[in-house]
């Protein structure tokens, strides 16, 4: 497999105090992708620590400002490789971060315009929408990560999901 442009991204697991997480839908980044549900998150820059890239990344997707300490540990990572539109093969190192928020008006003006020109809409799931939904949702396991956080149960180390893309050399 050729060199891989390495893409760690910090990503949200954003609940509300009706105990609902907050996806956007939103067409993939990969060639031939469809609709996709996931969470608010996004690549880290240079120079930023992976806590920096997820408390910026949630003022830019949602509005909502935090300190760094109150994104926690990680709670779960997902890494593998895809290939963007134009051909160009990352390898992504996903961090996952779980917040609760109190009922939360979504802003997503700060987004950048390419954010923009893919997500079409974002919604606060249920637990049980999430089970009965037909619909790809990001990251794979998620339910059953969620099941556990909402209990109060946060791994000690993180959990470890599947990845969600085909495989890139096929």
């Amino acid at each position: 497999m050729p060199d891989a442009i390495v893409r760690p991204s910090a990503r949200i697991l954003l609940v509300d105090d009706e105990r609902r997480i907050l996806l956007y839908r939103g067409l993939g980044m990969t060639k031939n992708s469809g609709y996709a549900w996931f969470t608010p998150g996004g690549g880290v820059k240079d120079g930023e620590t992976v806590n920096q890239a997820g408390a910026r990344e949630l003022r830019e997707e949602t509005g909502h400002s935090v300190a760094l300490e109150e994104l926690g540990r990680i709670v779960a990572t997902s890494s593998g490789h895809w290939y963007s539109a134009d051909g160009r093969l990352f390898l992504s190192l996903d961090s996952f971060f779980f917040l609760r928020v109190r009922r939360l008006e979504v802003d997503t003006s700060g987004m950048e315009g390419f954010e923009q020109s893919m997500i079409d809409r974002f919604h606060w799931w249920s637990l049980p929408e999430l089970h009965g939904t037909g619909e790809q949702v990001i990251p794979l396991g998620l339910t059953g990560l969620l099941s556990r956080l909402l209990t109060g149960d946060v791994p000690d180390e993180p959990v470890v999901f599947p990845w969600h893309h085909p495989d890139p050399s096929a």
